[in-house]
């Protein structure tokens, strides 16, 4: 459709030179002789105007500025003026007046016809995008009228079915709840046996390249005469044993840590890590004791029981980044539900840091869970607290006030206290004596260098050693000959220790055995061959030695 261009300039031949000029290429110019006939065009439609600044010297008419004021939202209508070239300033007549044209185009003259071509095309197209614009409007306000009534038609079979829906509705949220309820106790049990898994097969390959990096470390001390090689083998065997204690903090946060539990006054063992807290925690944070006047002893891993303690003072410290103070404490108790003759003993780590929200209290014990800041945490410190706790027969409680602080406490069955006797380190068996130069010790292990670190090692220590690569080998000699003490690893390709054990137990009955694991079903060998004859990667030479002595003695027993 040709758009339509209003020319008003009365004087002269003005406006049919400006019709001359712009009309064509699709534009269609009505010339009106006065303002009356420029409102009636107005009125008609139109897409442009043209104007000569002679016609506002007496101001905006009225009329016209009534118009331009009644204009839809969408509209614009732009103006171009031809305005006589001004010695002075124009006056504010004139100036407010072309003011109130809004959409406006000055051009001085004499104009170039080109100049003058492209301001029209330049408005007609800006109108051209009003009237795109009215249509989408209008699109619009159709649209909102079908959704408002499709809205109301809606609401009204929604009410209608309310009460239908209603009981179904609380059926079905009830539903889904214990739905969840149950996921999220499935999902976490995969999750802590994946977990499991993976840390289990990290700390058995890295228990064995501990453990034979410390024997043969222990060989190199042996046999060198340089002092300085003993210092550096010495150096290397203390970071062995760090990445011991790194391996055995691995396998407490997957829960499948074998612990060796011993009596332990735990007042005792607070007293004896005070100093190694106070240097992990800092100078900022005040390190209080306030133990119980009567002994606490408990039946529990000294070692895990310190990691457990650490992990909690440093999570502690962790909540107190501007300082602040922790409270150890020590307590006896009555055991669950008050029953008579059970107590318990009860070891909390108090703060006053920021405190921990309490939506998020019930997850701060699962694996890689952190309140800490992204990168700041590994979320295994609570997670190894929790599982040391459950393995030691005892219980974890956390309490939490944002703001105020919180308190982490463990609980364990207080036991008997020892006598002095009890603390009495057995002897260490001796060697085998040159009349029992003959004992022999059959070695089963898949890992080259463990299983040559420890044929090296019993020869050392003046045994006779065979050795075999597998269940499967083992089996081979075991038919060879039956050896005096059988040693085995429990990860093995193919049969395991434990099937590997049981099937030497059905053709040997009697036969001692030592297993020999960085990391294992402990349930299932202590069951098989019983607590004591189990020796955990890595192990030195004097270890070695007990254990294997311990053994034969109570063979011979």
């Amino acid at each position: 459709m040709d758009s339509r261009v209003l020319i008003l300039a009365p004087h002269g031949r003005d406006a049919k030179v400006i019709a001359s000029v712009v009309c064509g290429d699709g534009f269609i110019c009505v010339q009106c002789p006065d303002a009356p006939t420029l409102l009636a065009e107005l009125a008609a439609g139109a897409d442009a105007a043209i104007l000569t600044e002679e016609v506002l010297a007496g101001g905006l008419a009225e009329s016209l500025r009534q118009y331009l004021a009644g204009q839809p939202a969408w509209s614009d209508l732009p103006f171009v003026v031809l305005a006589t070239r001004q010695a002075s300033r124009r006056s504010v007549r004139a100036t407010t007046s072309l003011q109130e044209l809004g959409n406006l185009v000055i051009l001085e003259r004499p104009v170039n016809p080109e100049t003058l071509v492209s301001a029209v095309r330049s408005a007609l197209r800006a109108r051209k995008r009003q009237h795109t614009t009215r249509l989408h409007l209008h699109d619009l306000n159709n649209a909102k009228q079908t959704v408002d009534s499709l809205n109301a038609d809606l609401e009204g079979r929604i009410a209608k079915r309310t009460s239908d829906l209603a009981s179904a509705n609380d059926r079905l949220t009830r539903e889904i709840a214990d739905r969840e309820r149950i996921q999220s106790k499935v999902v976490q049990g995969q999750k802590l046996e994946a977990i499991g898994r993976l840390t289990g097969g990290i700390a058995h390959d890295f228990n064995n390249l501990l453990h034979a990096v410390s024997l043969n470390l222990q060989f190199i001390a042996r046999l060198s005469k340089e002092p300085r090689v003993t210092d550096y083998a010495r150096r290397a065997k203390e970071s062995v044993d760090r990445g011991a204690r790194l391996t055995a903090q691995l396998l407490s946060f997957a829960r499948a840590q074998s612990l060796m539990p011993r009596l332990h006054d735990v007042n005792a063992m607070v007293l004896n890590l005070r100093e190694l807290i106070e240097v992990s925690v800092g100078s900022k944070v005040q390190v209080q004791l306030d133990l119980c006047e009567e002994p606490a002893w408990v039946l529990l891993d000294g070692a895990q029981f310190e990691m457990a303690l650490l992990n909690m003072a440093v999570n502690s410290r962790d909540a107190m980044p501007d300082g602040g103070t922790m409270t150890i404490r020590t307590a006896l108790a009555a055991g669950p539900g008050n029953a008579e003759g059970t107590r318990q003993v009860h070891i909390s780590v108090q703060d006053t840091g920021c405190g921990i929200p309490e939506a998020l209290q019930a997850k701060v014990f699962d694996p890689f869970f952190t309140t800490k800041a992204e990168g700041e945490g590994t979320g295994l410190g609570l997670s190894q607290v929790y599982g040391f706790a459950n393995q030691s027969g005892g219980g974890v409680d956390i309490q939490s006030t944002e703001g105020v602080g919180t308190t982490v406490t463990l609980r364990f069955a207080q036991a008997p206290q020892a006598r002095e006797d009890d603390d009495a380190c057995p002897t260490a068996p001796q060697g085998p004596a040159q009349s029992e130069a003959r004992t022999e010790v059959l070695v089963v292990e898949d890992d080259d260098a463990v299983r040559q670190g420890i044929v090296e090692g019993l020869r050392l220590l003046n045994y006779r050693v065979r050795e075999a690569c597998d269940g499967e080998s083992g089996l081979r000699e075991l038919h060879r000959r039956v050896p005096d003490l059988l040693m085995a690893d429990y990860l093995m390709p193919g049969m395991n220790g434990a099937e590997f054990i049981a099937a030497a137990r059905r053709l040997y009955p009697g036969i001692p055995v030592l297993m020999a694991t960085g990391y294992a079903d402990m349930a299932e060998v202590e069951k098989l061959v019983g607590p004591q004859s189990v020796l955990k990667k890595p192990f030195d030479l004097e270890t070695l030695h007990t254990a294997v002595g311990n053994e034969l003695a109570r063979a011979r027993a």
